[in-house]
């Protein structure tokens, strides 16, 4: 069995959608093309397709195993030119999940900037705050938020991501400005829906330890820039990650609260699997936004001058 064969026969059925469609893209019989996914079944042990008499549909295996498929062959045409050519130039698919709001207010520039100086990398981003099975749904890497549990992945630091108690000078004067963190249960609170924890803000106070606050949530939504927005008009207290409100923060439209109290211990990372070989194109991609993140975030700067 050519297993790197049929793998490629097996992509160009799944793109074409029938196995004529592979045959004519192969120009090989499509008994040929019929074996070749029957060697791949037999040696996988698995059933890659729901056949019937129109077409052909992935079974949840099948689509995992296209995904892998297509890293594979693009890896080895990625190392066959690295090899033959001195300056090889970047190549292949990116398949990235971003957070919604990050995604858009800071990866993008930086994903575009990528783009200009690797033009034959293809992009496929999906920005959603959802949690994703980078194996499963075929994803190259993630950009994640998070204080990090234990896991297979391999996570790169790009970032740290400082969390910001603030409010509109409209909504302090008439509600009055907290001084305390028992002062919060008192004010109308706009939470972030997707946390575990919407009763409660967590703090690292100025002794060190951690303290949990129960607040009082007065508007819940599962974006951050909708919250920012509600926030600037009056709406409440948010505690939001610095890099959504910084702009805010610097016009005024937005002022900082109980600074002496800081969650510093959430980090912005690059995630992608532990396997055997990492692509050139995804160490490349995340190499570059290690260093173009590198320093004190430029969103953190009017929380320290």
């Amino acid at each position: 069995m050519n297993r790197f064969e049929n793998m490629d026969t097996f992509i160009r059925v799944v793109e074409t959608g029938s196995i004529s469609g592979a045959a004519d893209r192969a120009g090989v019989a499509k008994s040929a093309v019929s074996r070749r996914l029957k060697e791949l079944e037999e040696h996988l042990g698995v059933q890659l397709f729901h056949r019937t008499t129109r077409r052909i549909n992935l079974t949840d295996s099948g689509r995992a195993y296209y995904h892998q498929c297509v890293r594979i062959l693009e890896d080895v045409l990625e190392a066959e030119r690295a090899t033959s050519q001195a300056h090889a130039t970047l190549k292949g698919s990116l398949k990235v999940a971003l957070p919604a709001t990050f995604g858009h207010m800071h990866m993008g520039p930086a994903i575009n900037e990528f783009i200009l100086e690797n033009p034959q990398i293809e992009f496929d981003l999906d920005f959603n705050d959802r949690a994703v099975d980078l194996m499963q749904e075929g994803f190259d890497l993630a950009i994640r938020i998070a204080k990090l549990p234990d896991s297979s992945l391999i996570a790169r630091r790009l970032a740290p991501v400082e969390l910001v108690l603030c409010a509109s000078p409209a909504y302090l004067e008439k509600h009055g400005v907290p001084q305390s963190l028992d002062d919060l249960a008192n004010h109308q609170c706009l939470v972030y829906s997707l946390t575990r924890d919407s009763e409660h803000w967590l703090f690292n106070s100025p002794q060190g330890g951690l303290e949990k606050t129960r607040i009082r949530p007065y508007l819940k939504a599962s974006s951050g820039e909708f919250l920012r927005c509600a926030a600037v008009d009056g709406l409440g207290l948010a505690y939001f990650p610095s890099f959504i409100v910084f702009e805010e923060i610097e016009r005024g439209t937005l002022v900082p609260l109980l600074s002496e109290y800081t969650c510093s211990d959430l980090n912005a990372y690059a995630i992608y699997p532990q396997t055997r070989h990492l692509s050139q194109r995804v160490r490349a991609f995340v190499d570059f936004l290690v260093k173009r993140f590198d320093g004190v975030p430029y969103w953190d700067r009017c929380l320290h001058t």
